[in-house]
């Protein structure tokens, strides 16, 4: 069970802090009215010229705006210094959890400053709906008239790629008192984060499926559910931004794959609402018309079959995500969820600092409070800034939503097997119980989608993938359509902080994450100063070498399919969307054997990476690569060929490999013995990581 700290303790931090803080007067807001400052790297480099459509009319509603603060600098070292002690086993604050109250009471902006910042949201208009328990969030409405007088920049219509859009022509500005404590509107603007999910590749080699079976015999849960570790009495909560489409598909994947012989596992939707203030939770419905949902709560069951999951949606506002609203609402409930899983995101040069700030800081409060919190870490290799595109052009990035020194970053892998010719080594000829034919764990290599991937070249007899003569150059490429940035994602945090470089390229005073204190005793952790992602990986390809996850989605109007027949009839599909609902669901199994909440597990992780028991915990993966075709001169290396696609009159230019240097190759990045940018410490094995969580403790 967590333990909270009493009254008294609360009573004896408050004076000691509180001496320590100087409280924003409303006189002084208002003499420094005229002295603005400006919230710099929060302008989507979309908003320009090319793609204005003009002012959006003044009285043009934004409701449910998030306005992030920050505590003093001493509060911070403080609060950071404490989180440490919570997972330091010899502390006498060990598992001490906080609750959001404690959070705010201890370590939030002094009251007087947050009583400044409302009092001048109020005085220019606006409605302020909740000011969050922690102290770090304030919801807000207004319309866009008040938004330009307020904050000193205008929102506009906006037509990119086709579709329309919203958001600030400017960097936002506020009053100069206001800037220690403010660090700006959470977003202006309606881009969204994107789902992890890949969809299934149509490739030649013969699918092996994977089923919760094959999942329970490679990652050796089925050791853990005879142990009787089967997540019972645990809570996983997912965010997603729509509802499922129908909550028959969950059962019949449980009923198929016979996860209902586990009778206490449940699922229940919920719209969270601050427990204070207006709601700014509506319920999204199914209309969004995605599978994310369904696929995070059907294979978070498979890891965890007698867990509670809690299924947590919020309509997007105008310029907030859906999921960020839900996360803030469950974080600063007086009984938040043990476990945590996200799986969308974009990279941290996009992103903007006041949402790099709110993830931070969301994420830091959901540990304090005991919250394990994991995050699909992307399906871009080391290029989580071209998610989508057939190759890469703004160099090595990271995902925000990911980075933060206070989430598990869930990286991809792909199964050997196929490239090395040894199926039958690990696959049955026919399925057994529950449609499962896997016949114990298979090596891993990282999953890589692209031409310029060193295992996919070589399996075309290519000696590279880069270059003119490489794979990438070839016509043979173009016959394949491999020219795709997909790939498990990695890479060193490089934008978290300050303001990038125009058109989502990492520069101007950007900077990553401080590495954590955690982050270190394993060999290949660079020694670079920055938070490295991933922190351990699971499978997540999409079919690339045969193999990809089959879920149950009978949306046939949006790309489902009927669960009436077996399940290679059914929806597949990869990404990292599937590997952090299911390494959630391998902590519930960890949280029943210990007893409560873990908060962040990677502590452990690391310390287990460091000592004797870490090959019997982690796989280590030491072949592949995450390198994906580029072109351009970021961060890529060997461009030169343009060609033509054998469907399309798309012209290729994308033969480069993506590469820490432009002069010589060096991948980004490539797989190795301990820790590293293509899949962090390896998968693990369940059962041994259950049995081993005390000893990194």
């Amino acid at each position: 069970m967590s333990k909270n700290f009493r009254a008294t303790s609360v009573l004896m931090r408050l004076l000691c802090c509180c001496a320590l803080m100087i409280g924003l007067t409303s006189a002084l807001v208002a003499q420094s009215a005229s002295k603005m400052h400006t919230l710099a790297g929060n302008t989507r480099p979309e908003a320009n010229a090319r793609n204005d459509r003009g002012k959006v009319p003044d009285s043009f509603a934004i409701d449910h705006m998030l306005l992030q603060l920050q505590r003093s600098p001493e509060r911070e070292r403080e609060l950071r210094n404490f989180i440490d002690q919570q997972h330091t086993a010899t502390s006498p604050n060990f598992h001490r959890w906080l609750t959001a109250d404690q959070l705010g009471e201890i370590y939030g902006p002094a009251s007087r400053d947050i009583e400044s910042v409302t009092e001048w949201l109020r005085s220019s208009g606006f409605t302020v709906n909740t000011v969050y328990p922690s102290g770090m969030t304030i919801d807000f409405s207004g319309t866009a008239g008040q938004v330009s007088a307020a904050f000193r920049t205008e929102i506009h219509r906006l037509s990119v790629d086709g579709k329309d859009h919203i958001a600030n022509m400017s960097d936002p500005q506020i009053p100069e008192a206001l800037a220690p404590v403010v660090v700006g509107v959470v977003s202006l603007h309606d881009f969204r984060p994107h789902s992890m999910k890949k969809a299934r590749a149509h490739y030649r080699i013969e699918y092996e499926l994977v089923v919760p079976a094959d999942l329970a015999t490679i990652y050796d849960l089925n050791a853990a559910f005879a142990a009787g570790y089967t997540g019972q009495g645990q809570t996983i909560a997912l965010l997603e931004d729509s509802d499922l489409f129908n909550t028959a598909d969950w059962d019949t994947f449980r009923k198929t794959f016979g996860l209902t012989a586990y009778t206490s596992g449940s699922l229940t939707t919920i719209n969270p609402a601050p427990a204070k203030g207006t709601s700014n939770c509506s319920d999204p419905g199914a209309a969004v018309a995605d599978d994310e949902a369904t696929l995070d709560a059907e294979w978070a069951s498979a890891a965890a079959p007698d867990a509670s999951l809690v299924l947590a949606t919020c309509s997007d506002t105008t310029t907030t995500p859906g999921f960020l609203i839900a996360a803030q609402n469950l974080i600063n409930d007086s009984h938040p969820p043990q476990i945590i899983s996200l799986s969308y995101g974009f990279c941290e040069a996009g992103t903007g600092v006041a949402l790099n700030a709110a993830f931070n800081s969301a994420y830091q409060q959901a540990v304090a409070e005991g919250v394990s919190v994991f995050v699909a870490a992307g399906d871009e290799g080391a290029a989580s800034c071209d998610a989508g595109f057939s190759n890469a052009t703004h160099g090595i990035g990271v995902d925000s939503s990911a980075s933060t020194p206070y989430n598990v970053a869930v990286g991809g892998t792909d199964f050997a097997d196929s490239s090395q010719g040894t199926t039958s080594t690990y696959w049955a000829s026919r399925n057994g119980s529950n449609f499962g034919s896997a016949l114990s764990y298979i090596p891993e290599i990282p999953w890589n989608d692209s031409c310029a991937g060193s295992i996919v070249a070589a399996y075309f007899n290519f000696p590279v993938g880069y270059g003119p003569s490489g794979f990438c150059g070839s016509s043979r490429a173009i016959q394949e359509d491999l020219f795709e940035v997909a790939a498990g994602s990695g890479g060193p945090s490089g934008c978290a902080t300050g303001v990038p470089a125009m058109n989502f390229v990492v520069g101007g005073s950007c900077k990553g994450y401080a590495k954590p204190s955690w982050q270190t005793g394993v060999p290949g952790i660079p020694s670079d100063g920055v938070r490295d992602l991933p922190d351990v990986s699971l499978f997540a390809s999409n079919g690339f070498w045969g193999h990809y996850y089959v879920y149950c989605f009978t949306d046939l109007a949006n790309g489902g399919a009927s669960c009436a027949g077996p399940p290679d009839g059914w929806s597949g599909a990869g990404g990292t969307s599937f590997a952090s609902p299911i390494l959630a669901g391998i902590q519930a199994l960890v949280n029943q054997k210990m007893g409560g909440a873990q908060g962040n597990p990677n502590p452990v992780y690391y310390k287990l990476a460091s000592s004797s028991v870490a090959p019997s915990v982690f796989h280590s993966i030491t072949t592949g690569d995450i390198v994906v075709n580029c072109s351009g001169d970021l961060n890529c290396f060997g461009t030169g060929f343009v060609g033509r696609g054998h469907n399309t009159l798309e012209e290729f230019q994308g033969n480069g490999g993506l590469s820490t240097s432009t002069q010589t190759y060096a991948p980004a990045f490539a797989a190795a013995a301990g820790w590293n940018f293509a899949t962090g410490l390896g998968s693990v094995d369940a059962f041994n990581l259950i049995m081993n969580w005390s000893k990194g403790q």
